[in-house]
């Protein structure tokens, strides 16, 4: 995952949201509804990439809101 993008994952009974690259950036939620919220304002805001991802670590969606490295202009 890129610097700086958004990731929404589960672990240790809550749901988290953490920027690539950054320690102590996160956020914990009780629902994964309000951690995507969160992550995706957090992603709009810094103009990157928001992964989430199911309870088993598999990827559920991403979305861009900037930057997106698989649109590059040729």
């Amino acid at each position: 995952m890129p610097h700086g993008d958004i990731e929404t994952y589960h672990q240790d009974g809550k749901w988290r949201n953490k920027v690539e690259g950054e320690s102590g950036s996160e956020s914990t939620h009780d629902t994964k509804e309000r951690a995507v919220s969160a992550g995706r304002d957090m992603a709009r805001s810094r103009k990157v990439e928001h992964i989430i991802k199911n309870m088993d670590g598999t990827i559920a969606e991403r979305s861009s809101y900037g930057h997106d490295p698989r649109n590059i202009p040729g």
